[in-house]
This record gives structure tokens, sequence and C-alpha cells, in this order.
């Protein structure tokens, strides 16, 4: 109930509460008895109009079913009745429903039925042990399905006091069915006749050993024996008692549930009773009680007593469960009953495996079927199901053995499987394959932990199946006509097939995707620039410039720079020094550069050259990469992408015909599916080829992402892509034939693989590839680059050529035109900073200052050298001296040195100053001129440099006599 409401029990025992009325009403003092209409009367006025939702009753008789029946239909007001045995009724009043204690015999039929059914025991023979028995609806449901055969019907009724006269009908009654019905039902056999007709047949050995036994009559758990039974012996009993008070509290539940959903619709007429007259009803209004009798017909819920729910407007049905049991040998070879499953909303679900082993039986006793033989049908959809062909033998030394006969015929099928077991195997060898996968892995485990074998085939039309012209088709027709057990391939599940078929527990979940191809395009102009954004390019620039300046400010800032004002520096250090520093740095060019001599210059220039070297080191390493090109694709964002559901200019989409992602698309987008029909294909592998032709026959696929993630990593070329948000979630499931017994057992299995980690183990197996884009490859074919990718350089270099021609035209309009006008300006004539060119054309003295500098200090150097102080040359201030230079020679006698004056040395000629008046580009007026006084200039340095060489030798001889004078002096003391 909702939390604002609560349920309130009133019941009436032996006096009436208020003017509640008495039940039952079957004695004669009753009120129904004198008077009907004021007992109508006063149960409306003290039970309905008071608010009560409807009555709880215990009847014992038809007549009191009768009476219930009456009151609920005049005072509109639902009515349970709780009964022992269901009561038969004619009129079918929706407001009165009755509850039965004991479970009806159709549950039995449906439980024995079942078990026929799964171990397709289809010709059968009924034993009755009580002439009487009831097996009407056992035999309907036997009418109703084609397949079962029902044989002989033995009556041993007469036969049970006589042990001669049940041996000797038996021995006749099993005689005549040795051959044609392999199975007995047992109906109306309390355990001890069980328990004696299995001793005679057992004594004398009448029964035939493939006979199998089953019980049809649900059975005390407790007091099943072992004794004189024999081993393969089935039976069903219920898993809870026939307790009353659960039937009560089932009762109450159902009307609390049935209140709680209607007042979630309309709360008006769940809550408040209408009927406030109660002998004048109109007919045109919904009564609170009508309105409530519609939500207890379509209640269901799984109570204390079993599953409740309202069969044919009037039964509620309390549908036990029941255990299904064999009898088996224990570990220690004794007999015991084994619990192999439990039957439950229709459906046998088996505990573990399929049915006990032939092992399990007794030699002596009765055989068993060893194994369950299943026929499975599959569809090819890599990685699940894969083929290949079969050896010369016709066998498959890896994976399963499958026929391919392109065809859903039964018969056919039949027809092929019994050829394929027998001796002489007559089938065509280009049916057989071996089909080895995912989901065939998958098969062979549950085959081994079920204990079942199987023949596996193809579908015949290659569809996973759509209602087509009145009938399913592809994997689910093969379901419905019973060709296959089992459906077992990447087979997604949905709301369309669950309708009509059973599916397990999903084993694998994904979702639907989209495919497209990628294409590589030739690398623009300006690609050689990409390995580094535009920003970088920017910054890299704007440092670069910076630097400069501050390369520049510093040399010119400090006493050490190279500046008119540093020390013994000849050349400047101006800002486009700078720059080719930098730009030499910073592309790693070999030419010349003046680089700065402060320290902090060359500090901050060190540090550029580290910025510099990561710069490049980043745009090498991704340049390879992306000078081969841009991969560019269709991009979609999903499903609801615009290019989907509006599509132009040719865009193609489409996906496998008949298949999940067809249904989902056709139900969701019905004009997208109408557009994209005539794109569509047979199969998966038919979309990603359609991708992969040159020209493209689509442009996107659609299928399941599971698929597409495998197509994509085993793709050679790298040029497939699923893009887009993932959609449609779903999961991959077995199919099998509607309420299959095999369902709920598979299903367990399969959410234990899940828990074990087998599932897991799968998908490494089978989807644990290297991904394409991190397949190794040959490096000639990724990084040779042809012209193509460069043409960005060469189109730069061209435009480099153009700049250069502009740059040239320039300085001859700067030289020509603006020079001159700021020579004959008074400001913006020291340019020395910027440009050392720049200034030497805007000042014409620089040359000569420079050259009057220098031999200033040369002149200077020259005069420190002492008393013995060198001839200058070209210099107008020491053109008057005299000097001499004396050489020491010996006069009179080895002992007295000789001095000769520079006289005997012939002096060269004074050189001619150069003219003083220079052209505003720093050169003489006459270029004869000029070049007379550098050829003068250098015929004197000529002669100084013999003069020096002359001095040298004799300064060298005078040392040599010097020395001997010394010695020999030395020698005459001593």
């Amino acid at each position: 109930l909702p939390y604002n409401l609560s349920l309130e029990v009133v019941m009436a025992i032996e006096a009436g509460l208020g003017d509640l009325p008495l039940l039952p009403f079957s004695s004669p003092s009753s009120p129904w008895s004198s008077d009907p209409f004021s007992f109508l009367q006063s149960v409306c006025h003290t039970v309905v109009v008071q608010g009560v939702s409807a009555l709880l009753a215990f009847p014992q008789s038809q007549g009191e079913m009768m009476e219930l029946d009456l009151v609920s239909s005049v005072l509109h007001i639902p009515v349970i009745s709780i009964v022992r045995h269901e009561f038969p009724r004619e009129s079918q009043n929706p407001l009165h429903l009755q509850l039965s204690l004991e479970n009806s015999l159709s549950s039995d039929a449906d439980v024995t039925v079942s078990i026929l059914t799964m171990n397709n025991w289809y010709n059968f023979s009924l034993l009755l042990c009580q002439e009487d028995w009831n097996i009407t609806d056992f035999l309907l449901l036997i009418q109703k399905n084609s397949k079962f055969y029902l044989g002989s019907i033995i009556n041993i009724t007469t036969n049970l006091s006589s042990t001669d006269d049940l041996l000797s009908f038996l021995q006749v009654q099993l005689e005549s069915i040795k051959n044609s019905t392999p199975t007995m039902v047992m109906f109306g056999c309390d355990m001890e006749s069980i328990r004696r007709i299995f001793e005679v047949t057992t004594k004398f050995g009448v029964t035939p050993t493939e006979l199998h036994w089953v019980l049809g009559d649900s059975q005390n758990v407790e007091e099943l024996r072992t004794e004189g039974l024999p081993l393969g012996l089935i039976a069903h009993g219920k898993t809870t008692q026939s307790i009353f008070e659960y039937y009560v509290q089932d009762a109450m539940e159902l009307v609390a549930r049935a209140v709680a959903t209607a007042t979630m619709i309309q709360p008006e007429l769940a809550l408040i009773p209408s009927t406030m007259n109660c002998m004048e009803v109109e007919a045109t209004n919904l009564t609170s009680g009508q309105y409530l009798s519609r939500f207890l017909a379509n209640t269901t819920f799984r109570g204390l007593s079993g599953s409740i729910k309202v069969k044919g407007s009037t039964i509620i049905s309390s549908e036990n469960n029941f255990f299904i049991w064999n009898l088996q040998h224990d570990p220690m070879g004794k007999p015991m009953w084994t619990r192999l499953g439990r039957w439950q909303g229709g459906k046998i679900a088996m505990d573990y495996g399929i049915w006990p082993e032939q092992a399990q039986r007794h030699k002596t006793h009765f055989q068993y079927p060893s194994k369950l033989h299943l026929r499975v049908v599959t569809l090819i959809e890599h990685p699940f199901v894969f083929t290949r062909e079969v050896d010369d033998e016709g066998l498959c030394p890896a994976g399963q053995l499958c026929l391919n006969p392109m065809t859903n015929d039964s018969s056919v099928l039949d027809s092929l499987f019994n050829s394929l077991h027998s001796s002489n195997d007559t089938v065509p060898i280009k049916f057989k394959k071996c089909c080895y996968g995912y989901c065939i892995d998958l098969l062979e485990k549950l085959a081994e932990d079920m204990n079942f074998d199987f023949d596996l085939y193809i579908v015949g039309d290659g569809k996973y199946g759509a209602w087509k012209n009145g009938h399913w088709t592809g994997l689910v027709g093969d379901l419905l006509s019973g060709s296959a057990h089992l459906a077992v391939t990447s087979f997604s599940i949905n709301t369309a097939r669950s309708q009509v078929i059973d599916f397990t527990s999903p084993f694998f979940s994904t979702s639907l995707g989209i495919l497209v191809r990628t294409r590589d395009t030739a690398a623009p102009i300006g690609a050689f620039m990409w390995p580094l954004h535009w920003t970088m390019w920017l910054g890299i620039f704007v440092a670069l410039h910076i630097t400069a300046i501050f390369l520049t400010l510093y040399e010119w800032k400090s006493p050490f720079g190279m500046t008119p004002k540093g020390r013994n520096r000849s050349k400047v250090f101006s800002f486009s020094s700078a720059l080719n520093v930098c730009y030499a740095l910073l592309f790693g060019r070999t030419a010349a550069i003046k680089p700065p001599k402060c320290w902090t210059g060359r500090f901050l220039m060190n540090l550029w050259a580290i910025f510099c070297m990561f710069c490049l080191s980043t745009y090498t390493a991704n340049l390879a990469a992306v000078m081969v090109g841009e991969k560019i694709y269709e991009e979609l964002s999903g499903i609801h992408d615009p290019k989907l559901h509006h599509p132009s200019q040719g865009f193609r989409f489409g996906t496998v015909r008949e298949s999940s992602a067809e249904d989902y698309v056709r139900q969701s987008f019905p004009e997208m599916h109408e557009y994209m029909r005539r794109y569509n294909v047979p199969a998966t592998p038919d979309g990603v080829e359609y991708l992969k032709n040159d020209p493209e026959k689509l442009d996107a696929f659609i299928m399941d992402k599971a698929l597409l993630d495998y197509e994509v990593s085993i793709d050679a070329d790298c040029k497939l892509l699923t893009v887009g948000k993932p959609f449609a979630i779903e999961g991959y499931g077995i199919g099998l034939p509607p309420n299959s017994p095999l369902t709920s057992n598979i299903s367990e299995l399969i959410s234990q693989y899940k828990s074990h980690g087998f599932m897991d183990v799968l998908h490494d197996k089978w989807y644990k590839v290297v991904p394409c884009g991190k397949r190794s490859f040959a490096v000639t074919e990724t990084l040779q680059m042809g012209i193509k990718h460069f043409s960005g350089l060469f189109v730069l270099l061209c435009v480099g050529f153009g700049l250069s021609m502009l740059t040239a035209i320039g300085e001859h309009i700067v030289y020509r035109l603006l020079l001159p006008r700021i020579k004959n300006r008074s400001r913006l004539h020291y340019w020395l900073h910027t440009s050392q060119r720049l200034h030497r054309a805007l000042n014409t003295s620089f040359v000569e200052e420079k050259q009057q500098r220098f031999k200033t200090k040369r002149m200077e150097k020259r005069s420190s050298v002492g008393p013995r102080q060198l001839t200058v040359w070209n210099t107008s201030s020491m053109s008057q001296d005299n000097r001499r230079k004396y050489i020491f020679s010996d006069e009179g006698g080895q002992n007295q040195p000789s001095i000769r004056t520079d006289q005997d040395i012939p002096l060269p000629p004074r050189r001619r100053e150069l003219p003083a008046s220079l052209t505003t580009n720093g050169k003489a007026d006459s270029l004869n001129g000029a070049r007379n006084s550098v050829m003068q200039e250098l015929s004197e340095l000529e002669k100084q440099i013999q003069v020096i060489r002359q001095e040298l030798q004799l300064a060298v001889s005078r040392k040599t006599e010097l020395e001997e004078y010394q010695r020999t002096n030395r020698t005459c003391e001593s």
C-alpha cells in the first residue's frame, strides 16, 4: 500500500459486529432465509457504505457460494471466497473470486507433460491404479501437442488384490508395449501400490529393461521410499504444504496490491465507495467495486502459498512449486532420491546437468538414456562464430563439425544428420564446415557441464530472424519450427523476439555503434608548422625578439661589451647582431656570428640556446607523424546526428537486414529506416566490405558495437573507426523454443561462468588482439615522404626569394632617398646600437676616425719599448726624429766593441697621408688615388719588415761576439 494508506481487517465470528450479518448464511434462522432484501440492505449499510473495499468469506457448500455470488453482484463489492475444494460455477461474476486450498489436477498434469517433453518421451502408455481417477486434464494437454502418441492404458484396479493376477496381467500388457512405448506414466497409485507393482515385476523379470517410469501424481517427499523401487524412477512433489493461514494472508495481500495500484490511477474510485443508495445503482456509472475488480483480476505476485494469479476472471490460482526427484545411487552405492530440479512458473528449472548418466543405473535394473541430444543452430559472425574448411577426410582437427545445408527444412536436416551419424556417411563435403569461435567455446562448456551431445548447423537463410510474410525467419523461425533446440551466436535479445521464444540471461553485453572509414589526405601547404600550435610559434618568435633586445641592452650597458665604449673593442654588437645570434641558435645555422662579450649577455645567449634545443626536439619528434597527412572521416555524434536523420548530398548508411539493429531503427526512427533500406546488406562482412571499397558504397554502417570493434581491430589497413556515442544497450543470449525447460538451467550456468571468470577468459581469447593503432609497421611505409609533404617549404622558399627582391629594392630606396634626407638633419645620426652599416652610411668620418684611433694605439704601444725604439711609419709627428742605432764592434782588438749608427741602414721613405676628404659612403674622392695609396703603404710595410729583419740578424751576431769575449776574459784571469 502507499505510505499514507493501511489495510484494516474486520471479522465476524459468531455475533454481528454492529449490524454486520453473520457468516455463514446457511442456518435456518439466518436473516437470509427470512428476508433476503432486508439482509442485503443491512449488509450494504453496515459494510459497503462504511468504506469496506472487499469481503473475505469461507463458504462450506455450494449454496453458500451462490449466496456470496448474489451479494457481490447486487452490492457491487468484490468477494474473495477461500474454499477447500473448487466449486463449479455457472455464472462468471468478476466480482466474486474463489481461492482453492487444494492444488488442482491440472498442475500435476502440467509437470508430468513437461517431464515427458524435456526428455523427448513422446511415446508412452498409462498405468492406472484407480479406475475412477480423473486424468482428463492430462489427456487434454496431450491432445494439444501432436508429437505425443498415447499407447495402451493399463488399468490394474481389479488385479491389485492378487499377486498372481497382477503378475499375469502385467506380463501380457508390458509385453504388448515392449516395442511401441518405452515410457510408462502411473496415475492414482499410492506408495504402497507402487512398491508392490515393482516388487512383482522385478522378481519375475517381466519389465522391459528400456522402460522409463514416471509418477504422474504429486508425492509427499517425506513419504518417498527407496526399497523395491527401480533406479531412474522420476517423481515430483510440492515444496510447501497447504497451510490455511498462508491462503488467508495471500488473499489479503491480493486486495492490498489491487487497492494500491488502483489508488495510483483514480484514488477517488479506489478509496471512496460510490454505492450510496444500495438498492438503486445506476448502471451507467462505474462503481468502486467494479473498478477494484479490474485490478484484482490483473494482479500477480509470489505469495506464501505459491504463485498467485487470477485465471478466467473468477478463479484465483495458487500455483505450488514442485521439486523433481530421481532415484539414483549415492556415492556408497545405495539408492537415494536425488533432486534434479524444480517446476516453477510453468517451466522446469534443472539444478544441474540434464539427467543422470547411464552409469548411474544398476546394470540389472532399468536402463536410462545417457545423454540428451540437442540440435543447435548458429550464424557466422566474427569473432563469435568462424568457419573453415574440413580436411580431406571430412573431419575437423580443431573446432566443431557443423553443416551448412543452406535450408531450414527440418526433414532435410534430419536426413543429413542421420546420414552423418551412420556408418555410411553420404553427406556431401561441400556441406561440411569446421565451426569455432567465442560462442562455440561457450557451447562446448555448456555441453560438458550439462552432459548433453549436440549437432551443429548454420542457419539456412543467414538471418537472425524477423517477422516477414506471416512467419518468422532465420534463427527464430528454426526455433519455432522445432528444427533446433538452441540458437548459439551473437543473438541479440529484443522485445519482439522475447515474445515468441525464450532467451537465457545475457552472456555478452554490448550496444549499437556506427562504423566509418578514414581517408588519408595529402599534407597541406602549412603542414610543416603543424607539430607546434600557432600559439607556440607566436611565443617562440616573441621570445626571440625580446631576447635580442635584452642581449643588446646588456652588451651596451656592460663595461666589457662590444661597443665603442668597451675595452679594446674594434667591433660593435648592435641589435641586428643580436637578431643574427638568436636566429642562428634557433634554426641551428652555422654562419659566422658576432657573439656578445659581456658575461650577462653570454649567460642569456646560452639560456636561449637551451630553450631552442627543447623546441627543436619537440618539433622534430612530431614532424614525421604530422607530415604524412591527416586522416579524415565522417564525424557522427551518434544515432541522433542530423546526417542520419536528414541525409543530403548522397550520404549512404545501412545495417544488416533482419537484425536487431534494423529492428531498433525501424521502431525508433521510421523515416530513417525507410531511407536506409536501400543500403542494407545481408551480413556484417558485406557492410564492412562496402565501406572499404574504392569507391565507397557506404559512408556509415550501423551494427552491434561488439562486432564493429572486432572488425576495427583486425583491419590490416587501419582505415576503420567507430564514431559517436553508443546507443541501444543490448545483450547476447542463447535462444530456445518457448517454455523450454533448459532456459533457467543454462541461465544459471552462465551466471556462474561470469562470476568464476570464464567469460572473461573467452573475451581475452577472442578479443585481445593488437589494436590497429598500436600495430607495428614498416618504417618506410609511414615515414617515407615525398615532395607533396614538403610543398609548403618550397612555397616558403619561393616567397623568400620574392621578399629578398623586395628587400633589395628597399635598400636602394633607403640609400638613395631616405639617407640623404636624414643626413641633412641634425638629428637621428647615431645608429651604432642598431646597425653598424647604417651608422657608417650616415656618418662619413666614421671610417677614418676608426683607422686613426687604431694607429694611435699602435704608436703608443711602440713608444713604450724603451731607448731602443723601432721606427714608426706613417706618423707625421715622428717625421723629424733623428734616431740612431749603435752597433758595437772591436777597435784595435777583439775586446773593444765598435759602435755603428743607423745611418748605415737606409730608412724607408715617408708615406704620404691619405686624403682627408671622403664622400658620403666612406670612400675617397678618386678610386685611383685610393688604390695608389694602398699600394704605397704595402711597399713601405715590406721595407720596414726588411729593416727589422736586418736588425735581428745584427743583434744575434753581436750577442755571439759578446759571449765569446766573456769566455776569453775568464780564461785569461784564471
